[in-house]
Order: C-alpha cells, then structure tokens, then sequence
C-alpha cells in the first residue's frame, strides 16, 4: 500500500512546530482559545495519545498518517493561572519518556468542559500577544480528500497559468 502524507490544513501546525515555539517563551502563559474564547486558567492536559492511521478514502485511494492528541479539560482552578509554556512542553516530554511522539505528526486538539461532549480541534500558528503565547483551535472539519486533492491541483493550475499573458499561451485568455 502506498502512503500518501496527509497533509496539513493551512491552519494545523505539527507538534514539534509547537514545541520549537515554545523554546523561545518558555516562561509565558500558554492560551489555547477555541469557540471564541480561551480555555480557562485552570485548564489540564488529561491525555496525550500517538496514533498511526491507514484508511481507504471515499474514493478508494489508500492514506496513511501519524497523528498526535492532545486532550485539554476546559476548567476553573481556583488560584490558577494559564499554565506556562514550559510547563506544557514538560508534560509531552515526560509523556515521550513512554509513548512514541511523531514531532510531524498532525496535532489534533480533543476539548471539552467537562459537560459538553469532547469536539476535536486543528491549532494554528501560535503567536505571542499581550506577554502570552496563543494558540487559536479551529473546529477540524469533514471533507472528501479525493475532492480536496483535485481542488489543489486545479488550484495550482490556475495561478500557474494566469501569470502574465504572452502571445503563445492560450492560458487565462
């Protein structure tokens, strides 16, 4: 079977991606925001899970994929503040001491308080802001990868071909 990298949304990032970050500004309180808003100050890392995936997509096309979970629990703490990146990074090392971890794997944020059902999320850039390092969740979406495949390809396509116009090129004409 042939594995095709999967690749990321233009808003997922790879756990080593988010670990290099994290390098810099280890000191600083790391905000997940999802929904509009952040997690609460007291929130918990409650699992991280490494998984290697192989799937048939809807258009019998073979996918293989690492893929890294990180399960956040929404919560107040009293007393609490947003844990400091550094803290976070220590958490996946001593998570690395027993568990296999892709750093390019594809990292998937499960979120829940505690009430509502647990929803999976991509995370994007993290950007420093206002002395913290934020990260935004996107809900991570369905999609039809044959279909996804194809709109990049005619995608690349056209910006390939609607450069300047020459005499010769019967492209974007």
């Amino acid at each position: 079977m042939n594995a095709l990298d999967k690749p990321l949304l233009e808003t997922d990032i790879s756990l080593g991606h988010l670990l290099e970050t994290i390098d810099g500004v280890r000191e600083l309180p790391l905000i997940f925001s999802y929904d509009g808003r952040p997690v609460k100050s007291g929130y918990h890392v409650t699992e991280v899970k490494a998984g290697q995936f192989a799937a048939l997509d809807c258009g019998a096309n073979p996918e293989a994929w690492s893929e890294i979970f990180v399960q956040l629990w929404d919560v107040d703490e009293e007393n609490r503040t947003h844990m400091a990146a550094g803290k976070f990074a220590a958490i996946i090392r001593k998570v690395s001491e027993h568990v296999l971890l892709d750093g390019s794997a594809k990292l998937t944020f499960e979120v829940s308080d505690g009430i509502r059902p647990m929803q999976l999320y991509c995370a994007s850039m993290p950007t420093v802001q206002g002395g913290a390092l934020h990260v935004e969740l996107t809900p991570r979406p369905a999609s039809c990868k044959p279909r996804d495949r194809w709109l990049k390809e005619e995608n690349r396509k056209s910006s390939a071909c609607c450069g300047p116009s020459t005499a010769q090129s019967a492209c974007c004409g």
